[in-house]
C-alpha cells in the first residue's frame, strides 16, 4: 500500500463528521434512432423508492470507481449495453428532496446507441425498453425521481451539439444513407428538412461524407436502393447543418 505523503493526507483534526452526509450516484439518458424517431431507453424500478415506474438506468458510485467506471457499469447491469457511440457527462442535479432515501446528488452521462439489440433488464430493473422520447417529455409516461428533467436537458444537449460537433455521425452506423443521417436531424430538432438541400449542404466537394461506392438493401418497395456513405474528418470539427430559422408563423424555412 502507498503512503500518502503530506500533500495528500487529510489536515491535522479534520474532522469529516462536521459535514453533512450525502451520496453520489450516476444516471444515464440513452439515446437512439428507432423508425426515423428519437428514442430514450428506459428501465422499470423493481425496488422503492418509485417501484414499478420507469426511470433511467443508473445507482450508486462505488467507492473505488471513477464517475466514468460508474456510468459504464451501471449501463451494463441495469440494460445489458456493454459500449455505446459516446458516453459523457452533460450535467449534475443535486437539488435536496429529489430523493426520498436521502440527500444524493447524481452526475448525469448522456449515450448514444447506434442501434439497440438484445436489452436486457438487470440489477434493480424488472424491465428495460425502448420508448420515444416525446412520450417521456410530455407526460406520457410518467418517469421516477426528477428523470423527466434529466431526459430534457440531455435532449436539448444533442440539439445544441447537432450544430457545434459530429455526434449526428454518433446516431448512425459505420455507413449510412443520406435519409438516415437527415432523419437524426429532423428527429432531434423536430423538423423538415428538404432532402436536396440537405444532401448538397452535406454531400458537397467539402467532404462530410464519402461515398463507398455499395448501397443499401432494396427496400420493400423495390426501386433502387440508396447509396452508401461514411463520414468524413470534418465532422471533428463541428456539423455542417445550422438549426433552421423560424419565420413570425413560427414555421422553420426550409
Amino acid at each position: 500500500m502507498t503512503t500518502k505523503t503530506r500533500s495528500q493526507a487529510a489536515p491535522e483534526g479534520y474532522d469529516p463528521s462536521k459535514f453533512p452526509a450525502f451520496a453520489v450516484t450516476v444516471d444515464v439518458v440513452i439515446l437512439t434512432m428507432s423508425e426515423s424517431r428519437l428514442h430514450v431507453l428506459l428501465v422499470r424500478r423493481g425496488v422503492p423508492p418509485f417501484q414499478g415506474m420507469w426511470a433511467i438506468p443508473g445507482g450508486f458510485k462505488r467507492p473505488t470507481e471513477t464517475l466514468d467506471e460508474a456510468a459504464k457499469r451501471e449501463l451494463a447491469e441495469e440494460t445489458g449495453v456493454d459500449s455505446a457511440s459516446l458516453l459523457a457527462q452533460f450535467g449534475a442535479y443535486g437539488d435536496p428532496g429529489r430523493d426520498p432515501r436521502m440527500n444524493v446528488v447524481t452526475v448525469a452521462y448522456l449515450a448514444v446507441l447506434r442501434e439497440v439489440a438484445g436489452i436486457v433488464a438487470g440489477t434493480d430493473a424488472a424491465a428495460a425498453t425502448l420508448v420515444p422520447v416525446s412520450a417521456a417529455l410530455n407526460g406520457a409516461i410518467e418517469l421516477a425521481f426528477d428523470h423527466a428533467r434529466i431526459v430534457r436537458d440531455a435532449v436539448e444537449r444533442v440539439r445544441i451539439d447537432l450544430e457545434l460537433t459530429g455526434i449526428a455521425t454518433a446516431f448512425v452506423g459505420p455507413t449510412f444513407t443520406m435519409a438516415e443521417l437527415r432523419a437524426v436531424y429532423e428527429a432531434v430538432w423536430g423538423v423538415h428538412l428538404d432532402g436536396a438541400n440537405f444532401r448538397r449542404r452535406v454531400g458537397g466537394e467539402d467532404g462530410w461524407v464519402i461515398p463507398t461506392g455499395r448501397r443499401a438493401r432494396p427496400g420493400s418497395t423495390g426501386g433502387k436502393p440508396a447509396e452508401l456513405f461514411r463520414a468524413g474528418r470534418l465532422w471533428k470539427q463541428g456539423g455542417p447543418i445550422r438549426y433552421p430559422q423560424t419565420t413570425d408563423k413560427g414555421k422553420g424555412k426550409r
